[in-house]
C-alpha cells in the first residue's frame, strides 16, 4: 500500500480510497506506460485497479470506452493496424490533489494513407488504491 496522508485516505465501507504521492504517480505512469508500448496486460493490471476504465476520444469521431484486458488489448491492436508510426512529444504530468493531468502532442501516420496528421491532448488519470483507477483521453487535430 502506498503512503498516503490522512486527508488522501477515505474509508468508504471496505474499500479504502489512497492517493498516492507525486513520486508513486510517477513511478505508476513509468510502470503503465510501458505495459501499453509492449502490449502486456499483466503488467498492465498491476499498475491498474480491477475495474479500470479508459474513456477514449481520438479528437475526430471516434468516442470509445475501455473496461478490461480484452477491450485493451483490443484497442491497442486496432491502432497498431491502423497507424504505421504514432509519436508523442511535449509529454508533461500536471498533479493535483486527487487527480493527475498529461498533456501531449501526438504526430500519427495512417498507414493505408500515409495520411499524417498532428493532435494535441490531455489525458485526466484518477487513482484509487494506490493504483490507476481511470484513464480519459481527449484529443484535438492541431491546424496551421
Amino acid at each position: 500500500m502506498c503512503r498516503a496522508s490522512l486527508e488522501n485516505a477515505i474509508a468508504a465501507g471496505d474499500m479504502t480510497i489512497v492517493t498516492p504521492s507525486t513520486t508513486e504517480r510517477n513511478e505508476l505512469f513509468k510502470s503503465f506506460a510501458r505495459a501499453l508500448f509492449k502490449g502486456d496486460m499483466d503488467a498492465l493490471y498491476r499498475v491498474v485497479t480491477p475495474d479500470f476504465r479508459w474513456s477514449f476520444h481520438d479528437g475526430l469521431a471516434v468516442t470509445k470506452s475501455l473496461a478490461g484486458p480484452a477491450a485493451i488489448a483490443g484497442h491497442l491492436a486496432e491502432q497498431k493496424a491502423h497507424f504505421s508510426a504514432q509519436h508523442f512529444h511535449d509529454v508533461a504530468y500536471h498533479h493535483s490533489d486527487e487527480m493527475t493531468f498529461m498533456t501531449f502532442r501526438v504526430s500519427e501516420t495512417v498507414r493505408t494513407t500515409g495520411e499524417q496528421r498532428e493532435q494535441r491532448g490531455i489525458e485526466i488519470y484518477a487513482f484509487r488504491d494506490g493504483k490507476l483507477a481511470a484513464k480519459d483521453v481527449y484529443r484535438k487535430p492541431i491546424t496551421p
